[in-house]
């Protein structure tokens, strides 16, 4: 795929190299009406430009969908595989001081795949503001994604979605792919709600239980023997099988492009909420709601992790971030879908539409 231009963007592209460590990254603007790009930085072996685009377009929605006076961007460091700390943190500190000119006026960087915030502490350091990044260690103002923020914002959208549906939460069904950052806090909060939580999945396999399942003594399971399978009050099956499970709603929070063409007509919820990034692509997401099915879009459900941001770069506390992952995810969740309800469109649409008026209006 190409990068595409249109009224929106993409502002910039900025390609840097040092020679001195080899440092080859690149940044993408993709669009600045609502503020500085906000992006995380992914160091892999094969990040394109075209891939980082990509994600600096996704970006500009899911900030201006979030109603945050963020833009879109992102950034790319080529990594030539198994790199030492030592190596990495030059590579870092190399790519932050190339950037400089551009943070935090037009840029706000955040860890993305390998990125942590050791990193975030390098970065802001070679960068010299402190605002130049988000996702940076806790005793530098940074607010850790540890707390919950893209999860509990996923339980929150939940919640809209049920209540969407006219159901009662604490009489619907749920299965979970992932128990990780993401599917943790949304199973917390939906058990303490008394949701029927069934099925919970890692990379090791699947638990399932139609009676339910108890979410503190799993997760105790979890921390103490490394995966969900080793929970005593349940049967393993395969992880592929908890997609096909008679539930109300399915949250997907771990890997991409789990549901396929392969598991698409299998599907018997009702409702889905996508916790992690690109679990279908958006043509699936048009056709399972043709189907019936209501599907929350990533950019919606997840905009938990990046409204955490915005409250570590206005220096908020995280009893503020929790405040506003609650409100924001409500409100703009509460939107969607009552414009696709109206408009008879996917709630991906309606969420689209959405995030370009925002933009538009700025421009």
């Amino acid at each position: 795929m190409e990068i595409e231009f249109n009224e929106f963007g993409p502002e910039k592209i900025l390609e840097v190299y040092d020679p001195k460590t080899k440092m080859h990254g690149f940044t993408i603007i993709f669009n600045t009406a609502l503020g500085p790009g906000k992006g995380g930085i992914r160091m892999t072996s094969n990040v394109t430009k075209e891939e980082v685009f990509r994600l600096a377009r996704a970006m500009a929605w899911k900030c201006a969908l979030a109603d945050l006076p963020f833009g879109g961007a992102k950034s790319g460091i080529v990594s030539s595989g198994k790199i030492n700390q030592e190596d990495k943190d030059k590579i870092v500190e190399a790519f932050s001081k190339a950037i400089k000119p551009i943070c935090p006026s037009l840029y706000v960087a955040a860890p993305d795949i390998s990125m942590a915030e050791h990193e975030m502490e390098i970065f802001a350091k070679a960068n010299g503001d402190i605002q130049s990044c988000t996702g940076k260690p806790s005793e530098m103002g940074g607010i850790p994604h540890e707390l919950g923020s893209t999860g509990i914002g996923v339980y929150h959208s939940t919640i809209v979605a049920i209540k969407h549906l006219k159901l009662k939460v604490d009489k619907i069904t749920v299965a979970i792919e992932g128990f990780g950052n993401v599917g943790t806090f949304a199973a917390e909060y939906l058990a303490k709600d008394k949701a029927k939580i069934v099925a919970v999945s890692d990379s090791k396999g699947c638990i399932y239980n139609a009676a339910g399942l108890n979410i503190p003594e799993l997760f105790k399971v979890k921390q103490e023997t490394g995966s969900v399978v080793n929970y005593k009050d349940g049967e393993v099956i395969e992880n592929k099988k908890l997609f096909e499970l008679d539930v109300d709603v399915l949250i997907p929070a771990a890997i991409p492009d789990v549901i396929n063409q392969e598991n698409k007509n299998k599907i018997k919820a009702k409702a889905i909420v996508s916790g992690s990034n690109i679990p279908m692509t958006p043509e699936l997401e048009t056709e399972l709601h043709k189907k019936g099915i209501l599907v929350v879009p990533d950019f919606v459900a997840n905009a938990g992790g990046v409204i955490s941001s915005y409250i570590e770069f206005i220096g908020g506390t995280p009893e503020d971030m929790f405040k506003m992952v609650e409100e924001k995810i409500t409100k703009n969740t509460a939107l969607v879908l009552e414009r696709s309800k109206e408009k008879n469109i996917s709630p991906r649409q309606a969420a689209l539409e959405i995030a370009k008026e925002r933009i538009r209006n700025k421009m």
